[in-house]
């Protein structure tokens, strides 16, 4: 930096000049390094957020908005809780509250019940031992469960089956008008199977059909979506292998028994209802990630409740 006296043509004084040159180099330390201590309060904290200014955020990304009726309500604690931490999973189980606690985390945003049943209708659990400890341990340390269900899957297109694509790796086969159905150049069943449990972590999966047989079509339902959509989208879209969360083993199961008795080339592979839909849950997380990056989120997969020998 040049030194004469033309650099203080501008009404600085030399003392001056050398005293906010300090000043502005300080600055650049204190920004260089971590804000702890006392330097934190040169910055204004994020702002708080809501458990309902999170749900209202999240519900004002999707097509049409609030809905009149819906099983997507608060399940514990309330709305206006300030959220210190969120955990997204697929089941607000008790190892997931306990774990949510130990995080620090008061919000749990779960996609599918939890009190056993789709509306978490408790009117007739209210003597029941385990429903009254689980409530119990919620209300104990103020957590917050909001089921993210009906929200989620009405997103265009559904973010739950975009997100099993995306772990699957299909999306380059899948329709662009409907990405349930994809569209492939030749593959055995068998491939598609071994794919699926490798992609998904799946140990071991049900599935009905001959492996060497030859995939083109292929739908995938994640969830339970039931019978009639099973049967319906079959016969719509003639599919040569159908993946599905979960079926009623006297529903679907009876149909593609026959369907292939009769002579039609399909096949259904049950992955199960946490492996077919757990990607929603880990969407949720970089969704959050993304629109709330002030709060600590975590994704806590549940695992399956079922073992196998």
């Amino acid at each position: 930096m040049s030194t004469d006296h033309h650099s203080f043509n501008k009404g600085l004084s030399r003392r001056k000049f050398i005293q906010n040159t300090a000043i502005a180099a300080g600055a650049g330390v204190m920004l260089a390094k971590p804000l702890i201590g006392q330097t934190a309060n040169f910055i204004k904290p994020a702002e708080p957020y809501t458990v309902k200014q999170i749900m209202d955020l999240f519900i004002k990304s999707v097509p049409g908005g609030v809905k009149a009726e819906t099983v997507d309500t608060l399940k514990s604690g309330s709305p206006d809780t300030v959220v210190t931490g969120i955990v997204t999973t697929m089941f607000a189980t008790i190892d997931i509250i306990r774990k949510a606690i130990k995080l620090g985390a008061n919000f749990i945003i779960a996609h599918e019940p939890t009190f056993y049943n789709h509306p978490d209708d408790t009117a007739w659990l209210k003597d029941d031992a385990v429903y009254q400890y689980k409530a119990a341990l919620l209300k104990e340390h103020n957590i917050v469960v909001w089921r993210n269900h009906d929200y989620v899957h009405t997103l265009k297109p559904d973010a739950v089956t975009i997100a099993v694509l995306k772990q699957l790796e299909w999306l380059d086969y899948a329709d662009k008008d409907y990405p349930n159905l994809l569209n492939f150049a030749s593959i055995s069943l068998r491939e598609l199977v071994y794919h699926a449990k490798q992609k998904l972590d799946i140990k071991q999966l049900r599935y009905i059909g001959d492996l060497n047989e030859t995939c083109r079509r292929i739908v995938v339902l994640p969830g339970a979506v039931g019978v009639k959509t099973h049967i319906e989208t079959i016969e719509k879209y003639k599919p040569n292998a159908i993946f599905c969360g979960e079926v009623s083993e006297w529903e679907t199961a009876e149909y593609v028994r026959d369907a292939r008795a009769k002579g039609d080339n399909i096949a259904l592979i049950v992955l199960g209802h946490i492996a077919s839909e757990e990607p929603g849950s880990e969407f949720m997380l970089e969704w959050l990630n993304k629109n709330v990056p002030g709060i600590k989120a975590h994704h806590i997969s549940p695992g399956n409740s079922l073992s196998f020998i």
